[in-house]
């Protein structure tokens, strides 16, 4: 079965908001895998305005599923990465000043660049993926990049997903048995939801592993956060 991993970058948001500790990011990691998340996802951005370097080091001994560390791969995130050594590295290509990932690598123009990246973490036995959009070249170009992985961004998905769920997916199947082919797994994450996510599975059932954070947590409101992952898991069977 597709692995669920929860973002908490959100609920780093809230903490903040406050300048003190509530919600307690520790416990609600730990929360989440007891009430059977298989993972756990954090993005630390440069100006630190949800998940903080920090938090990456103190939940990294309390995680007992994989931990996965998603980030545009500077200096910075490199050696926090290496550090800490979770589960899995995702490199994205964000700016530091975007609201959240919007887009995936250009895996040719940004090759070797992502090749040495890459190399450095699968030295240190780290999983690596990488953020991609369903463009054939960019599925074709990351398997050069040495990747073990890549995540299809999944936001046009989710944006044609109410309009015509079929051409909706299309794109995706595609991309995804591609990139099985060329021996690439395969995850998937943005805007992914209780609406849309069985459907995507269901189309592409050998997607390991799908990163929910914004949707997950505004469920959380409504249902519980238990309630919410049990849910979840119930689309991802």
């Amino acid at each position: 079965m597709t692995k669920l991993s929860v973002n908490i970058n959100k609920v780093a948001t809230i903490r903040n908001a406050r300048g003190n500790n509530l919600p307690d990011l520790i416990q609600f990691a730990k929360d989440c895998e007891k009430f059977g998340a298989e993972g756990i996802t954090v993005h630390p951005r440069p100006d630190e305005r949800h998940i903080r370097y920090e938090d990456v080091y103190n939940l990294a001994p309390i995680i007992t599923t994989e931990f996965n560390i998603e980030g545009f791969p500077n200096s910075t995130f490199i050696n926090l990465v290496l550090e800490v050594k979770p589960t899995q590295v995702t490199l994205v290509p964000d700016p530091p000043h975007v609201l959240t990932s919007n887009a995936g690598w250009d895996t040719l123009k940004q090759k070797d660049f992502l090749k040495e990246v890459i190399a450095e973490f699968k030295k240190n036995n780290i999983r690596t993926s990488i953020f991609v959009d369903t463009d054939i070249k960019n599925i074709e170009h990351a398997k050069e990049t040495g990747t073990d992985r890549i995540e299809l961004y999944t936001g046009p998905y989710a944006e044609e997903f109410a309009k015509n769920k079929d051409l909706a997916i299309a794109p995706y199947v595609k991309a995804a048995n591609l990139a099985h082919r060329l021996g690439l797994e395969i995850n998937a994450g943005h805007d992914l939801n209780l609406a849309n996510l069985n459907y995507f599975i269901t189309q592409i059932p050998f997607t390991k592993e799908v990163s929910i954070g914004h949707a997950l947590i505004c469920d959380a409101l409504y249902y519980g956060i238990n309630e919410s992952i049990k849910k979840y898991l119930t689309c991802l069977k």
